[in-house]
């Protein structure tokens, strides 16, 4: 399979208002591709690709009017980047419909439509690429996450199986997984102390890992410290044993400081 070039590359982005999602377009607007930048912050939106002489369409992927208008809106594309995402933290029994649904559109059913879209037409160049940001809780279920775990896992499995899929025809699937980023995203926000040994990456690693998965057709990249890797694989081979690790280590109390801080989100 022929690598993919971003020097000229056409590539949509989502979640581009985000800080994960500035870094990203910025990293990619270094390696000379035509950006399509989408989020729900017209502001942020307008000033980024202002900056990086880029398009910008102002979106809101929960409503599925608004994924077909974004479609439609922008035009052919080499590289999707589907990287919006909304916590969905909390048990279960404390969200609402409306949370509920709106996670599942935004984390799971919009990039699979995306996808879906947009894969005809690069299998039949035969060439693009398609990356979708996951998270390292899409191998490790934690208590207090069950929705985002759901979203994560489904994205997980979605482009595991697409790149498979896709691989006779010349089209490239890449899973990029982050854990804790220290300055952007969900983590950043509720500014919660780790515990001990467990660290953070950087919105530029997490960036830096977008282009890699393109460039080198990476099938899953994880943006995390080797023991939070390590933990995430253990989840796989030993749910059990994980699950047990992680109340020791104070996991599930850490999720519940995570769903205290970000209820005022919902």
């Amino acid at each position: 399979m022929t690598r993919m070039r971003l020097q000229g590359a056409r590539v949509l982005l989502t979640g581009a208002s985000g800080g994960i999602g500035q870094a990203i377009a910025r990293r990619l607007a270094r390696e000379g591709s035509q950006l399509v930048l989408t989020g729900r912050r017209a502001d942020i939106l307008d000033e980024l690709a202002a900056e990086l002489g880029a398009r910008a369409l102002a979106i809101d992927l929960a409503r599925r009017k608004e994924v077909r208008r974004l479609l439609k809106g922008a035009g052919e594309i080499d590289v999707l980047i589907a990287n919006a995402a909304l916590p969905a933290t909390g048990r279960l029994a404390k969200l609402d419909r409306e949370r509920v649904d709106g996670a599942l559109e935004v984390n799971l059913r919009a990039p699979i439509a995306l996808a879906h879209a947009l894969a005809p037409a690069m299998a039949a160049r035969g060439r693009g690429h398609l990356v979708f940001i996951g998270s390292l809780s899409g191998k490790a279920p934690t208590a207090g996450s069950s929705l985002y775990n759901a979203t994560k896992f489904g994205l997980r499995g979605f482009a595991l199986s697409l790149r498979a899929e896709l691989a006779p025809a010349g089209v490239g699937v890449s899973l990029v997984a982050p854990g804790f980023v220290s300055t952007a995203g969900m983590y950043a926000e509720t500014q919660i102390e780790l515990p001990r040994g467990v660290s953070t990456r950087t919105p530029e690693q997490v960036a830096d890992a977008v282009v890699h998965a393109i460039v080198r057709n990476r099938g899953e990249v994880d943006v995390a410290s080797i023991s939070m890797r390590l933990g995430a694989d253990l989840s796989n081979l030993a749910p059990g044993l994980a699950a047990r690790a992680n109340r020791a280590l104070g996991g599930e109390r850490l999720a519940l400081e995570f769903e205290r801080r970000q209820s005022e989100k919902r």
